[in-house]
């Protein structure tokens, strides 16, 4: 049964085939079929052809060249890819180089400011040094003027003193021999 139901079905299409070409549809006229056929053939004939020698042509050649330029893209990509990470490299070499160049001038400037600066330094210690010798040779020569000075102006103000207490006048040797004395056990302890 299974078999003879696509039969049934073909032979109702066929009949109403056959009974539509009567009825007034001339394609389905078999009168017609020789001249539909030559048309037919003849116009795949002119698109086959048209396609294949004018069109396919064109856009495979329009394929080939957006190939050929894209391809031309990436290997223009690559190379400048190539060139930028050689910058870089050499930017990178030249930023390295340049840190090592300014540690190098920051330590000789450090090695030259430190040298000026103990150079500096040393001449100042001897001039110090030189300003203290003076002050003590000064110091000293005050110490020994002072004391003349200070036994001179010690007798001239015990010659005073003696004169307006007693209202006589003593020997200046006497007064002068007691203030050494008086000095020399003095002087030396502030002295």
């Amino acid at each position: 049964m299974r078999r003879e139901i696509p039969l049934i079905i073909f032979i109702f299409w066929f009949e109403t085939f056959l009974f539509a070409a009567e009825a007034g549809m001339p394609q389905l006229d078999s009168k017609y079929w020789f001249s539909q056929s030559f048309w037919l053939i003849l116009i795949f004939l002119a698109l086959y052809l048209s396609l294949s020698k004018f069109f396919i042509p064109k856009i495979k050649d329009n394929l080939d060249n957006r190939e050929k330029k894209i391809e031309e893209n990436l290997n223009a990509a690559k190379e400048f890819t190539d060139l930028a990470d050689k910058k870089k490299l050499d930017y990178d070499n030249e930023i390295s180089n340049a840190k090592k160049e300014v540690a190098k001038i920051i330590n000789e400037s450090k090695k030259q400011l430190d040298k000026n600066i103990n150079k500096k330094k040393n001449e100042f210690e001897k001039e110090l040094e030189k300003e203290i010798n003076k002050a003590e040779k000064e110091i000293l020569n005050l110490k020994k003027n002072s004391s003349k000075s200070i036994n001179s102006i010690a007798e001239e103000i015990s010659e005073k003193v003696i004169e307006n207490l007693t209202g006589e006048k003593l020997n200046n040797s006497s007064i002068k021999a007691s203030i050494e004395e008086v000095s020399k056990i003095k002087m030396d302890k502030y002295l």
